[in-house]
């Protein structure tokens, strides 16, 4: 991935739900002005959901979501509906797709009360609105939409993906119901001023991929752009040569979790350091629970199950951070036989009540409307959770330090609030 290119984990995320047939696939076509989705005629064509990012005119970077009938039948139809549900968690707005002719079915109030609860947006997108035959097909559209919007108070927008009817209207209302969050985006800029120096610490060890650097240090370099101060890139052995050659002292110092230890004893105490991980627990999730969740590594007893969850899914190397040392760190710091269970992918877990605690990635693949919905899920149940840059610095003594750019949130750890 490029500089240039919008990471998916910061896009919209538009999902497409609706029954077999109601012409999820075609409106899918009709927004982004492509063939993008397959459309048939059988019903339940699309099984798994399946994601494609894209720019779309003028909602801007996106993730089109298309999933399966909400009404599918059979054992097969279940576990495509569980997958479908599973969308739910990182949908930023929601586009219910009816057959105008069908009407709202128990499967499409079950959507639009799901979404109401978790308050979330939803557009009611009338499709196969050509299909109507009256004299002033104009009038009796808005007339149907007009009732339905005020019986389902959510709005209601008609459309014909076939005759191309409606989709600039479906748009302007998508764009009115996309949250507003300016600094939604922001993971350094609000923490340096324009012409402020930021060192990165990145190893190049045998989990880095060839080529690039990963996603989080990419999105970190552009932020500090964007905010007009100077991104100074070094590996860890070569950080202290770096500080001794910048005549000017950086703002704040960003490493590897992994390199905690090495990059704090070569990071002067009067110069400002954090992780990449903390930066994104802060972005995406919840920075507040995440220190909670890392003191709760205190009271884990012998046989409390852990589980370790990623985002992505990536190969494994023979020292992962997630299924190797993180494991290892725990045992260290508490001494316990702890049973350690794993998680990957869009798939979190359907049974977070038997965990004493989650630890998870820093989610950089994922949007920040499905971190937080994991972070309240494990909330919702009293199940402690923590990122792995805040796990780690926390087993190795240097969270206190780690946190200094974030007074509330040092003020959290020391118990003061």
């Amino acid at each position: 991935m490029s500089l240039n290119e919008t990471p998916r984990g910061i896009r919209v995320h538009l999902a497409l739900f609706g029954k077999r047939n109601a012409g999820k696939s075609s409106v899918i076509n009709a927004i982004t002005g492509q063939e993008t989705a397959i459309v048939s005629n059988v019903k339940g064509t699309t099984t798994d959901p399946v994601f494609k990012t894209m720019e779309i005119l003028p909602i801007g970077p996106c993730v089109i979501i298309d999933t399966a009938g909400i009404d599918d039948v059979g054992e097969l139809g279940e576990l495509r509906l569980k997958k479908t549900l599973e969308v739910l968690d990182i949908t930023d707005v929601a586009l219910l797709i009816v057959d105008i002719q069908a009407g709202i079915s128990d499967n499409d109030r079950f959507i639009i009360d799901t979404f109401k609860k978790k308050k979330k947006p939803l557009i009611v997108a009338l499709n196969k609105s050509d299909t109507i035959e009256n004299e002033n097909k104009n009038e009796a559209q808005e007339r149907i939409a007009s009732l339905l919007q005020d019986e389902l108070s959510t709005p209601v927008v008609a459309v014909s993906a076939l005759k191309k009817l409606g989709i600039k209207e479906l748009k302007n209302a998508i764009i009115s119901v996309i949250p507003e969050d300016e600094d939604k985006f922001k993971i350094v800029g609000d923490l340096i001023n324009p012409g402020d120096f930021v060192v990165l610490v990145t190893p190049i060890d045998k989990a880095a991929p060839k080529g690039r650097l990963i996603l989080p240090q990419q999105q970190t370099i552009r932020d500090i752009l964007e905010s007009d101060a100077m991104a100074i890139v070094t590996k860890e052995y070569e950080l202290r040569e770096t500080l001794n050659y910048l005549a000017k002292k950086p703002k704040l110092v960003i490493t590897d979790s992994q390199v905690f230890l090495k990059v704090a004893a070569d990071t002067p105490k009067d110069i400002l350091m954090t992780s990449f991980s903390i930066l994104f627990a802060r972005q995406k999730g919840d920075l507040t629970e995440f220190i909670k969740g890392a003191k709760a590594i205190e009271t884990l007893k012998d046989g409390d199950k852990v589980l370790i969850a990623e985002g992505c899914t990536h190969h494994r190397q023979s020292d992962d951070i997630g299924s190797v040392k993180i494991p290892r760190w725990i045992r260290q710091r508490t001494g316990r036989q702890i049973e350690f269970e794993y998680s990957s992918g869009t798939t979190f877990t359907e049974d977070i009540k038997k965990y004493a605690l989650i630890v998870h990635c820093g989610a950089c693949m994922m949007n920040r409307t499905g971190m937080l919905s994991r972070v309240e899920q494990a909330k919702s149940l009293n199940v402690p959770i923590v990122n792995f840059g805040i796990l780690i610095a926390y087993v190795q003594g240097l969270l206190p330090r780690a946190l200094e750019p974030f007074p509330l949130a040092k003020m959290t750890l020391e118990g003061e609030l």
